[in-house]
């Protein structure tokens, strides 16, 4: 059966509650809107998203460098950078159903009123004119609110990174074109969050900028719009549920010579599936260093020190939500296929993403089998994110271990206890070998360092 004619975002929110990758916050006290907490596979799941974009980053290239920046900065930054004045979304407000709205995306809004017993009585909504309204979190510092102690959690995590700028360019031996990436939390007080978490208001970005001389600005965002989409079809999104989106001119940011988007076609809430934007990668010129030494009255520029050439770096930005991608590629893997009269979810995830690297199960919970199982799956889990369960049938065993992603079991049978030989299925292929025990661990690692392509580019 092919994933387009089963994957809605209702399997995908059931599923995810089912098996523990991600639910509603507070939920005991009703939840509260658009907050998800994640379960056990959600954090191993989002951690593996995390892990391979600092890989591509960090560890496959030797120009770029990490930081981990304050979520609360200097109330300043937030001036410099434009957010303070114009970080905002225009609203309307419904005087029929006490509902707000965003004026630029009407078009997906629902009247909160429900409709009219009485022939003849609209539900129409009566809508306001639209006002703006600041999507930063505002708080404060210190223990007694005061003139001076007003600050804001960050709305993005890129200008923690102009920040430290000057000071990476003295420590880090790195001159342009480099790059320096984080990994964090943002906060945005979004008016309409919704569609599971594509959008909420406390979500985790993974952004770079990478810094470069301002001739050479256009060359390096043609690269990193091609290494971008590159990185997503590398760990099984498939092509043609990607593609990249250049902005019009009307659609860029002031600041912007050119940006794009890889869009993902996410399925709705409400039914179909639209393009919706999973990461942007953005040419923002000079503007955030030009600005911040401007406020901060410290030069933010390059300096050669063997020509004395000297200039403001121009930055190119890739900016991606690891909650984005964990939901584009959990909706992507989703799959429902037929075994023996019996339909299997299972979602079909890059091995290098998958929350579980593999399951051991003892065939039986009897005759030394579960003893066996024990050792083999202490002599795994050193070296892989292992599972161990013998409770119910193999059977329903295997199909959990399929709904989480796990692309490998170890079943310990009776044979295993007379020769320690045991069998490792594959969760794509159902194909079951029979090993040795002592030859496990390799086994696995060269499977799973084994180039991947998702059964179902192939229908």
């Amino acid at each position: 059966m092919a994933a387009d004619d089963v994957v809605t975002m209702e399997k995908i929110v059931s599923l995810c509650k089912r098996r523990g990758f991600v639910f509603p916050s507070s939920e005991i006290y009703g939840g509260i809107g658009s907050s998800y907490d994640y379960g056990h596979y959600g954090v191993l799941l989002k951690a593996n998203v995390k892990s391979e974009w600092w890989r591509a980053l960090l560890r496959e290239r030797d120009d770029v460098v990490a930081l981990d920046s304050a979520i609360i900065q200097h109330p300043r930054t937030w001036e410099a950078s434009g957010h303070l004045a114009g970080f905002t979304d225009p609203l309307i407000d419904c005087r029929t159903c006490k509902l707000r709205f965003r004026a630029d995306k009407l078009e997906d809004a629902q009247c909160g009123r429900k409709p009219s017993k009485h022939p003849g009585e609209s539900a129409d909504c009566d809508l306001t004119d639209a006002r703006n309204f600041n999507l930063m979190f505002q708080t404060t510092v210190g223990p007694v609110q005061e003139e001076g102690s007003t600050v804001y959690l960050r709305p993005e995590t890129a200008q923690g990174i102009f920040l430290s700028f000057k000071h990476y360019l003295q420590v880090s031996r790195k001159r342009p074109p480099f790059g320096i990436a984080q990994v964090g939390k943002s906060f945005r007080n979004e008016i309409t969050p919704g569609n599971f978490v594509f959008r909420m208001r406390e979500f985790e970005q993974m952004e770079m900028e990478f810094f470069v001389p301002p001739s050479e600005a256009g060359t390096w965002f043609e690269f990193w719009t091609a290494e971008r989409m590159r990185w997503y079809v590398e760990l099984g999104i498939r092509p043609d549920h990607l593609r990249l989106r250049p902005h019009d001119q009307d659609e860029l940011s002031h600041y912007s010579s050119a940006t794009s988007d890889v869009e993902y076609l996410f399925p709705s809430a409400g039914g179909g599936a639209r393009w919706q934007e999973l990461e942007g990668i953005a040419n923002r010129g000079d503007f955030d260093l030009t600005q911040h030494a401007a406020f901060s009255g410290q030069k933010l520029e390059y300096v050669d020190t063997a020509s004395g050439e000297r200039y403001v770096p121009h930055v190119i930005e890739p900016a991606a939500g690891a909650d984005r991608a964990a939901l584009a590629f959990l909706i992507d893997a989703y799959d429902e296929d037929e075994i023996e009269g019996e339909t299997r979810t299972v979602l079909r995830l890059h091995p290098r993403l998958a929350p579980i690297k593999a399951a051991v199960l003892p065939l039986v919970r009897k005759d030394g089998q579960p003893e066996l199982a024990r050792e083999v799956h202490r002599s795994l889990r050193d070296r892989f994110q292992v599972e161990y369960d013998e409770g119910g049938a193999i059977g329903r065993r295997y199909r959990r271990q399929d709904e989480i992603g796990t692309p490998f079991a170890v079943t310990i049978d009776h044979q295993s206890l007379e020769d320690r030989t045991a069998t490792l299925r594959d969760r794509d292929s159902l194909a079951q070998d029979r090993l040795p025990i002592a030859a496990l661990p390799e086994e696995l690692e060269r499977r799973l360092r084994a180039p991947w392509r998702s059964p179902k580019l192939s229908r």
